[in-house]
């Protein structure tokens, strides 16, 4: 499953992924990675969750995001979520490319036994309606 995290700015899509992710460790019982641009939050996650700083990998462009999460998943069997946070930050993307990028990752063999959610600048009445089927909208409330 690959969820597209949606909202405008400010509303609080970093923490709920960050919330998420502790929260779904204390519960699950596969590893988890996080994948954000910084270090910033290393002391907001559980110190057992993965956090990768994607800088450090040089992912510039949407392929490059997306040799990526499969490596991340080829590597580690036992990987059961991805949190994404802060991508938008070094890739400019469409929401034409969004939709393609769940439309490739959908493709690859063993994601749809993982969870995968992925930060992204847009709201919801902003993208298509195939997104809007794959997408969570965070309000702040």
């Amino acid at each position: 499953m690959i969820k597209f995290i949606l909202g405008a700015k400010g509303v609080g899509k970093t923490r709920w992924l960050i919330e998420e992710a502790n929260k779904d460790l204390k519960s699950g019982n596969g590893n988890i990675a996080f994948v954000d641009v910084d270090d910033d939050h290393i002391f907001s996650l559980d110190y057992n969750i993965r956090l990768i700083n994607a800088a450090d990998y040089k992912i510039e462009t949407l392929n490059s995001f997306y040799g990526f999460i499969c490596g991340l998943c080829a590597m580690d069997f036992d990987l059961q979520k991805i949190y994404v946070d802060g991508l938008y930050k070094v890739i400019d993307t469409t929401v034409e490319e969004l939709e393609e990028l769940h439309k490739e990752l959908s493709k690859v063999p063993g994601l749809e036994d993982r969870e995968i959610y992925i930060n992204a600048e847009y709201q919801l009445a902003d993208v298509s309606e195939y997104l809007k089927e794959n997408s969570l909208e965070v309000t702040g409330e």
